[in-house]
């Protein structure tokens, strides 16, 4: 009787226990559905970040520049770290994988100059991820119609995308009467070694930021490294262009680069300063100037001038403070001159002149008028 009853206590306890682990996996599985939800975009969300491409019919002028953005440089390094995802977050391009590879988003064929953003060009996944050598497997769920692929955090060259080119629109607004630029589309470089031992640079893809705009919006950067408060997201890091980054290119007819165009070093360090100028000042140049930026102008040149003649600010300061002195001394010597000569002078009194008639006298008396003879 005691040992049927330890028997049916173990079973007790043995169903007990199923009961909790089925429940243990019935909560994780709800947990991961949510965070499945979580990462997916809907419509709403997606017309909420998305930038509208301006109408032709408001636009004055338009410049198409692409840039190239060194990850090495400046502020671009928050597109670099972390190099593979922690607590943190993670970098760009793991973000561009990780939803490139599940369908989310769509790239578009590196076409040198010529990007059509069209179903025609839209690149295969597939295709591309064997041409860079990135593995991967096919996801659960996965279709010939919708393909998705799952890459492993180690497979994917987050490490040798040392480098991004973008599109960059520079536009003049007729509505606002503002000029504005906004990037229209981020392509990822690698920097892989050749045979040869020589480090060459392979374009993979352009991705449309506005398709990656809900994602990047929600991993938030370092800009700033004494200021660890994170205030600015990877959208916010294009929208307000915080990246800096070297013209390369502007659309032409030829579709040729800048370096096809001027092969010597000083003629192409020229013409991107020239363009990069001409963008910067072509809202300015549409006003009258203000007196305070008139005043800045002038400054700005006499602080040229004196840089070409070898002066410094030293000796600009001598020169002035001496003219001040000259002028000083030469009116205090003019002011006190003046005051001696008013004091020894005196008055000069007018005198009048009375003019007398000469009265003419014709040996005799003189006749009346009156008893002139006609």
């Amino acid at each position: 009787m005691k040992f049927l009853k330890l028997i049916i206590a173990v079973v007790a306890i043995t169903c007990t226990a199923s009961v909790a682990s089925a429940q243990v996996v019935k909560k994780t599985s709800e947990a991961d559905k949510k965070k499945k939800e979580q990462k997916q975009v809907s419509a709403r969300q997606q017309s909420f970040y998305e930038v509208p491409e301006p109408s032709d019919a408001d636009l004055q002028w338009k410049k198409i520049v692409y840039r190239e953005l060194d990850l090495t440089k400046g502020k671009n390094a928050a597109l670099y770290y972390p190099e593979e995802p922690n607590e943190d977050g993670e970098s760009l391009f793991y973000i561009i994988m990780r939803h490139v590879a599940n369908g989310e988003v769509n790239v578009y064929e590196w076409l040198d100059g010529r990007e059509m953003f069209t179903d025609t060009y839209k690149y295969k996944v597939s295709a591309m991820l064997d041409r860079f050598h990135i593995l991967y497997a096919h996801a659960k769920g996965s279709t010939e119609k919708a393909p998705k692929y799952v890459i492993e955090n180690a497979d994917i060259p987050g490490s040798e995308v040392l480098s991004y080119y973008i599109i960059e629109k520079w536009e003049f607004d007729t509505r606002s009467n503002k000029m504005r630029s906004r990037v229209d589309a981020i392509c990822p470089v690698l920097h892989r070694e050749d045979e040869f031992g020589v480090v060459q640079k392979w374009p993979m893809f352009w991705v449309k930021l506005n398709d990656i705009r809900p994602y990047i919006a929600q991993q938030f950067v370092f800009t700033d490294n004494d200021n660890n408060l994170l205030r600015y997201n990877l959208d916010d890091f294009f929208k307000l262009n915080m990246y800096t980054g070297d013209i390369y290119k502007v659309k032409n007819l030829r579709n040729q680069t800048l370096r096809q165009q001027f092969p010597d070093e000083k003629a192409y360090k020229h013409a991107q300063d020239s363009i990069e100028r001409r963008l910067r000042q072509f809202d300015k140049g549409l006003w009258v100037p203000s007196r305070e930026e008139l005043q800045a102008q002038k400054e700005a040149k006499e602080k040229a001038e004196r840089e070409a003649n070898g002066e410094t600010e030293e000796e600009k300061t001598e020169a002035t403070e001496e003219k001040k002195k000259s002028v000083k001394k030469s009116t205090t010597k003019r002011g006190s001159a003046s005051s001696a000569d008013k004091k020894e002078s005196k008055p000069k009194t007018k005198t009048a002149k009375v003019k007398t008639r000469e009265v003419k006298s014709s040996g005799g008396a003189t006749r009346s008028v009156r008893n002139r003879k006609k």
